[in-house]
Protein backbone atom coordinates (compact mmCIF):
# COMPACT_ATOMS: atom_id res chain seq x y z
CA UNK A 1 0.00 0.00 0.00
CA UNK A 2 1.94 3.61 -1.11
CA UNK A 3 1.27 6.47 0.95
CA UNK A 4 -0.45 8.37 -1.39
CA UNK A 5 -3.15 5.50 -1.82
CA UNK A 6 -3.31 5.07 1.80
CA UNK A 7 -3.57 9.02 2.87
CA UNK A 8 -6.51 8.97 0.19
CA UNK A 9 -7.94 6.35 2.26
CA UNK A 10 -7.69 8.38 5.54
CA UNK A 11 -9.46 11.34 3.84
CA UNK A 12 -6.40 13.64 3.45
CA UNK A 13 -2.44 14.29 2.95
CA UNK A 14 10.29 14.40 23.74
CA UNK A 15 10.01 11.49 34.08
CA UNK A 16 10.06 8.31 34.14
CA UNK A 17 7.97 5.22 33.60
CA UNK A 18 5.36 4.63 35.32
CA UNK A 19 4.74 1.10 37.42
CA UNK A 20 1.16 0.51 37.11
CA UNK A 21 -0.28 -1.87 34.82
CA UNK A 22 -2.17 -0.77 31.11
CA UNK A 23 -5.39 -2.12 32.45
CA UNK A 24 -5.17 0.36 35.59
CA UNK A 25 -4.08 4.04 34.03
CA UNK A 26 -7.62 5.19 33.16
CA UNK A 27 -9.33 3.70 36.32
CA UNK A 28 -7.05 5.70 38.42
CA UNK A 29 -8.10 8.48 36.79
CA UNK A 30 -7.98 10.82 33.07
CA UNK A 31 -4.96 9.81 30.54
CA UNK A 32 -2.91 11.55 31.32
CA UNK A 33 -2.98 12.51 34.90
CA UNK A 34 1.07 12.71 35.47
CA UNK A 35 4.18 13.56 32.71
CA UNK A 36 4.51 11.67 29.70
CA UNK A 37 8.02 10.84 28.98
CA UNK A 38 8.39 10.82 25.16
CA UNK A 39 11.81 9.22 23.67
CA UNK A 40 13.42 10.42 20.57
CA UNK A 41 15.84 8.19 19.42
CA UNK A 42 17.68 11.09 17.82
CA UNK A 43 20.55 13.95 18.62
CA UNK A 44 19.07 16.90 20.11
CA UNK A 45 19.01 19.69 17.41
CA UNK A 46 18.43 18.48 14.50
CA UNK A 47 14.54 18.11 12.38
CA UNK A 48 13.34 14.99 14.31
CA UNK A 49 13.93 16.90 17.11
CA UNK A 50 12.20 20.46 16.62
CA UNK A 51 9.32 18.72 14.88
CA UNK A 52 9.16 16.30 18.24
CA UNK A 53 9.42 19.13 20.68
CA UNK A 54 6.39 21.22 18.51
CA UNK A 55 4.02 17.96 18.95
CA UNK A 56 5.27 17.43 22.57
CA UNK A 57 4.21 21.07 23.46
CA UNK A 58 0.72 20.94 21.46
CA UNK A 59 0.30 17.57 23.58
CA UNK A 60 1.14 19.26 26.72
CA UNK A 61 -0.79 21.99 25.89
CA UNK A 62 -3.98 19.33 24.84
CA UNK A 63 -4.15 17.38 28.45
CA UNK A 64 -2.38 19.91 31.09
CA UNK A 65 0.51 17.39 31.74
CA UNK A 66 4.21 17.56 30.76
CA UNK A 67 5.13 15.92 27.50
CA UNK A 68 8.95 16.19 28.02
CA UNK A 69 11.37 14.89 25.44
CA UNK A 70 14.46 12.32 26.06
CA UNK A 71 16.61 12.28 23.15
CA UNK A 72 18.33 8.55 23.30
CA UNK A 73 20.29 9.08 19.81
CA UNK A 74 22.63 5.63 18.84
CA UNK A 75 22.70 3.23 16.25
CA UNK A 76 20.85 5.12 13.59
CA UNK A 77 17.61 5.28 16.02
CA UNK A 78 17.75 1.51 17.14
CA UNK A 79 18.81 2.55 20.76
CA UNK A 80 16.11 4.72 21.41
CA UNK A 81 13.68 2.33 20.21
CA UNK A 82 14.97 -0.76 22.35
CA UNK A 83 14.28 1.12 25.06
CA UNK A 84 11.11 2.16 24.56
CA UNK A 85 10.20 -1.60 23.60
CA UNK A 86 11.68 -2.73 27.12
CA UNK A 87 9.20 0.36 28.76
CA UNK A 88 6.62 -0.37 31.25
CA UNK A 89 3.23 -0.36 28.65
CA UNK A 90 0.95 2.06 31.05
CA UNK A 91 1.01 4.92 28.30
CA UNK A 92 3.80 7.03 29.87
CA UNK A 93 6.48 6.05 28.17
CA UNK A 94 5.84 6.91 24.08
CA UNK A 95 8.32 8.14 21.31
CA UNK A 96 9.19 8.44 17.74
CA UNK A 97 9.37 5.41 15.66
CA UNK A 98 9.22 5.40 11.93
CA UNK A 99 10.42 4.53 8.42
CA UNK A 100 14.30 3.96 9.87
CA UNK A 101 13.78 1.34 12.77
CA UNK A 102 10.42 0.00 11.90
CA UNK A 103 10.20 -0.31 7.96
CA UNK A 104 14.19 -0.13 6.97
CA UNK A 105 16.04 -1.80 9.82
CA UNK A 106 14.11 -4.70 9.71
CA UNK A 107 15.78 -6.03 6.15
CA UNK A 108 19.07 -3.56 6.77
CA UNK A 109 20.23 -5.42 9.98
CA UNK A 110 21.62 -9.18 10.40
CA UNK A 111 19.96 -8.38 14.53
CA UNK A 112 18.30 -6.12 16.37
CA UNK A 113 17.31 -5.90 19.74
CA UNK A 114 13.40 -5.86 19.04
CA UNK A 115 11.03 -7.23 16.79
CA UNK A 116 9.72 -3.92 14.64
CA UNK A 117 6.54 -4.93 14.56
CA UNK A 118 5.12 -6.53 17.53
CA UNK A 119 7.35 -5.55 20.46
CA UNK A 120 5.54 -1.87 19.83
CA UNK A 121 2.11 -0.29 19.65
CA UNK A 122 1.57 1.93 16.94
CA UNK A 123 -0.65 4.81 17.43
CA UNK A 124 -0.53 7.20 14.54
CA UNK A 125 1.50 8.54 11.80
CA UNK A 126 3.27 12.24 12.93
CA UNK A 127 4.20 14.00 10.04
CA UNK A 128 5.90 12.99 6.57
CA UNK A 129 8.45 14.52 4.16
CA UNK A 130 10.27 13.76 0.81
CA UNK A 131 13.56 13.74 -0.25
CA UNK A 132 14.92 16.79 -2.64
CA UNK A 133 17.30 15.70 -5.60
CA UNK A 134 19.57 18.19 -6.17
CA UNK A 135 22.96 19.16 -8.24
CA UNK A 136 26.37 20.71 -7.93
CA UNK A 137 25.96 23.97 -9.99
CA UNK A 138 28.67 22.75 -12.49
CA UNK A 139 26.61 19.56 -13.56
CA UNK A 140 24.78 20.73 -16.88
CA UNK A 141 21.43 19.15 -15.90
CA UNK A 142 18.34 21.20 -15.41
CA UNK A 143 15.82 18.52 -15.44
CA UNK A 144 15.13 15.25 -14.29
CA UNK A 145 15.37 14.11 -17.78
CA UNK A 146 18.74 15.75 -18.67
CA UNK A 147 20.27 13.87 -15.78
CA UNK A 148 19.16 10.61 -16.48
CA UNK A 149 20.91 11.26 -19.96
CA UNK A 150 23.86 12.54 -18.36
CA UNK A 151 24.38 9.57 -16.31
CA UNK A 152 23.42 6.83 -19.03
CA UNK A 153 26.26 8.80 -21.68
CA UNK A 154 28.93 8.64 -18.90
CA UNK A 155 28.52 5.57 -17.10
CA UNK A 156 30.30 5.38 -13.54
CA UNK A 157 30.99 9.14 -13.72
CA UNK A 158 28.99 10.53 -11.83
CA UNK A 159 28.73 10.60 -7.89
CA UNK A 160 25.83 10.67 -5.46
CA UNK A 161 26.10 11.60 -1.64
CA UNK A 162 23.89 10.31 1.37
CA UNK A 163 23.39 10.40 4.94
CA UNK A 164 25.02 6.85 5.09
CA UNK A 165 24.06 3.00 4.08
CA UNK A 166 20.46 1.95 4.41
CA UNK A 167 18.87 5.67 5.10
CA UNK A 168 16.16 6.97 2.65
CA UNK A 169 18.40 8.85 1.15
CA UNK A 170 20.70 6.01 0.42
CA UNK A 171 17.25 4.33 -0.93
CA UNK A 172 16.33 7.46 -2.88
CA UNK A 173 19.18 7.12 -4.66
CA UNK A 174 18.95 3.42 -5.58
CA UNK A 175 15.63 3.20 -6.36
CA UNK A 176 16.57 6.13 -9.03
CA UNK A 177 18.97 4.16 -10.16
CA UNK A 178 16.82 1.11 -10.84
CA UNK A 179 14.18 3.09 -12.25
CA UNK A 180 16.56 5.09 -14.73
CA UNK A 181 19.47 2.02 -15.01
CA UNK A 182 21.91 3.93 -14.76
CA UNK A 183 25.47 3.52 -13.12
CA UNK A 184 25.74 6.09 -10.74
CA UNK A 185 28.23 5.56 -7.73
CA UNK A 186 27.08 5.97 -4.17
CA UNK A 187 29.17 7.85 -1.48
CA UNK A 188 28.15 7.31 2.12
CA UNK A 189 29.08 10.05 4.84
CA UNK A 190 28.63 10.31 8.34
CA UNK A 191 25.38 11.85 8.47
CA UNK A 192 23.88 14.95 6.03
CA UNK A 193 25.90 17.96 6.78
CA UNK A 194 29.45 16.34 5.41
CA UNK A 195 27.81 15.15 2.87
CA UNK A 196 26.01 18.89 1.78
CA UNK A 197 29.11 20.39 1.95
CA UNK A 198 30.73 17.92 -0.15
CA UNK A 199 27.69 18.83 -2.68
CA UNK A 200 28.57 22.68 -2.35
CA UNK A 201 32.34 21.99 -3.16
CA UNK A 202 31.89 19.68 -6.40
CA UNK A 203 33.43 16.57 -4.52
CA UNK A 204 29.94 14.96 -5.37
CA UNK A 205 27.81 15.43 -8.12
CA UNK A 206 23.89 14.78 -6.70
CA UNK A 207 22.49 14.16 -3.22
CA UNK A 208 19.12 12.70 -2.20
CA UNK A 209 18.41 15.14 0.80
CA UNK A 210 16.10 15.44 3.26
CA UNK A 211 14.22 18.15 2.20
CA UNK A 212 14.15 20.93 4.86
CA UNK A 213 18.39 21.50 4.64
CA UNK A 214 18.71 21.26 0.58
CA UNK A 215 15.36 23.52 0.27
CA UNK A 216 17.31 26.33 2.00
CA UNK A 217 20.59 25.62 -0.14
CA UNK A 218 18.43 25.61 -3.23
CA UNK A 219 16.73 28.77 -2.77
CA UNK A 220 19.52 30.67 -1.72
CA UNK A 221 20.85 29.60 -5.70
CA UNK A 222 23.59 26.84 -4.24
CA UNK A 223 22.44 23.86 -5.77
CA UNK A 224 20.12 23.12 -8.30
CA UNK A 225 16.81 21.13 -7.38
CA UNK A 226 15.51 18.89 -9.80
CA UNK A 227 12.90 16.87 -8.04
CA UNK A 228 11.50 15.51 -4.90
CA UNK A 229 11.12 11.82 -4.15
CA UNK A 230 7.76 11.81 -3.10
CA UNK A 231 5.00 10.07 -5.76
CA UNK A 232 3.53 13.79 -6.25
CA UNK A 233 5.17 17.36 -5.84
CA UNK A 234 5.29 18.69 -2.09
CA UNK A 235 2.96 21.86 -1.25
CA UNK A 236 6.14 23.21 1.14
CA UNK A 237 7.51 23.99 -2.33
CA UNK A 238 5.18 22.91 -4.96
CA UNK A 239 7.69 24.53 -7.54
CA UNK A 240 10.10 21.55 -7.72
CA UNK A 241 8.86 18.41 -9.53
CA UNK A 242 7.94 15.15 -8.08
CA UNK A 243 10.60 12.72 -9.71
CA UNK A 244 8.13 10.37 -10.80
CA UNK A 245 6.58 12.89 -13.37
CA UNK A 246 9.74 11.88 -15.00
CA UNK A 247 10.40 8.46 -13.72
CA UNK A 248 7.28 6.29 -12.84
CA UNK A 249 7.18 4.56 -9.41
CA UNK A 250 9.86 6.67 -7.84
CA UNK A 251 8.26 6.99 -4.25
CA UNK A 252 10.15 7.24 -1.06
CA UNK A 253 9.61 9.45 1.73
CA UNK A 254 10.52 9.96 5.61
CA UNK A 255 8.02 9.18 7.79
CA UNK A 256 7.53 8.59 11.48
CA UNK A 257 4.97 7.30 13.92
CA UNK A 258 4.04 8.20 17.91
CA UNK A 259 4.88 4.54 19.11
CA UNK A 260 4.42 2.58 22.17
CA UNK A 261 5.60 -0.51 24.01
CA UNK A 262 3.60 -3.39 23.30
CA UNK A 263 0.67 -4.06 25.12
CA UNK A 264 -0.87 -0.71 25.46
CA UNK A 265 -4.30 -0.98 26.79
CA UNK A 266 -6.68 -0.61 24.11
CA UNK A 267 -8.35 2.66 26.12
CA UNK A 268 -5.26 4.46 26.20
CA UNK A 269 -4.13 3.69 22.77
CA UNK A 270 -8.11 5.38 21.72
CA UNK A 271 -7.11 8.01 23.93
CA UNK A 272 -3.74 8.78 22.68
CA UNK A 273 -5.47 8.43 19.14
CA UNK A 274 -7.81 10.81 19.96
CA UNK A 275 -5.32 13.71 21.52
CA UNK A 276 -3.34 12.86 18.12
CA UNK A 277 -5.52 13.94 15.94
CA UNK A 278 -6.32 17.43 17.58
CA UNK A 279 -2.47 18.14 17.49
CA UNK A 280 -1.69 17.20 14.38
CA UNK A 281 -5.14 18.88 13.14
CA UNK A 282 -4.98 22.11 14.88
CA UNK A 283 -3.96 25.25 12.18
CA UNK A 284 -0.63 26.64 14.36
CA UNK A 285 1.31 22.60 14.60
CA UNK A 286 0.28 22.29 10.38
CA UNK A 287 1.55 25.87 10.09
CA UNK A 288 5.10 24.88 12.06
CA UNK A 289 5.13 21.81 10.58
CA UNK A 290 4.90 23.13 6.88
CA UNK A 291 7.94 25.93 7.94
CA UNK A 292 9.98 23.29 8.28
CA UNK A 293 8.83 21.21 4.71
CA UNK A 294 7.24 18.63 6.67
CA UNK A 295 3.44 17.82 6.45
CA UNK A 296 1.51 16.90 9.71
CA UNK A 297 -0.47 13.46 9.36
CA UNK A 298 -2.20 11.47 12.00
CA UNK A 299 -3.47 8.21 10.91
CA UNK A 300 -6.23 5.55 13.04
CA UNK A 301 -3.64 2.83 14.97
CA UNK A 302 -4.89 0.46 12.49
CA UNK A 303 -3.82 2.05 9.90
CA UNK A 304 -0.50 3.58 10.55
CA UNK A 305 0.37 -0.72 11.72
CA UNK A 306 -0.68 -1.77 8.24
CA UNK A 307 1.26 1.48 6.53
CA UNK A 308 4.06 0.05 8.49
CA UNK A 309 3.89 -3.36 7.27
CA UNK A 310 3.25 -2.40 3.43
CA UNK A 311 6.70 0.32 3.51
CA UNK A 312 8.73 -2.84 5.29
CA UNK A 313 7.92 -5.48 2.20
CA UNK A 314 8.19 -2.59 -0.59
CA UNK A 315 11.65 -1.14 0.89
CA UNK A 316 12.64 -4.78 1.39
CA UNK A 317 13.64 -5.66 -2.52
CA UNK A 318 15.07 -1.78 -2.10
CA UNK A 319 17.34 -2.51 0.38
CA UNK A 320 18.54 -5.82 -0.81
CA UNK A 321 19.38 -4.92 -4.66
CA UNK A 322 21.47 -2.30 -2.62
CA UNK A 323 24.04 -4.22 -0.93
CA UNK A 324 23.30 -2.54 2.03
CA UNK A 325 23.81 -4.69 5.47
CA UNK A 326 24.44 -4.47 8.97
CA UNK A 327 26.03 -7.40 10.68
Amino acid sequence: MKRRSFVAGLGVGFAAPGIVSAPSVLAQGAYPNRTVRYINPYPAGGPTDTLSRIFCAKMSELTGQQWVVENRGGAGGNLGMEVLSKSEPDGYTLGLGGIAAHAISPTLYAKLPFNARTDFTFVSTLWWLPNLLAVNLDVPAKSVAELIELCKQNPGKYSYGSAGAGTTLHLSGELFKMLAKVDIQHVPYRGSAPATQDLLAGQIHMMFDNIPGTLTQSRAGKVRPLGVTSAKRTSVAPEIPAIAETLPGMDIISWTTLTGPAKLSPDVVARLSELSKKALESEDVKAKYADLASTAWWSTPADTLAYRDSEEARLAPIIKASGARVD
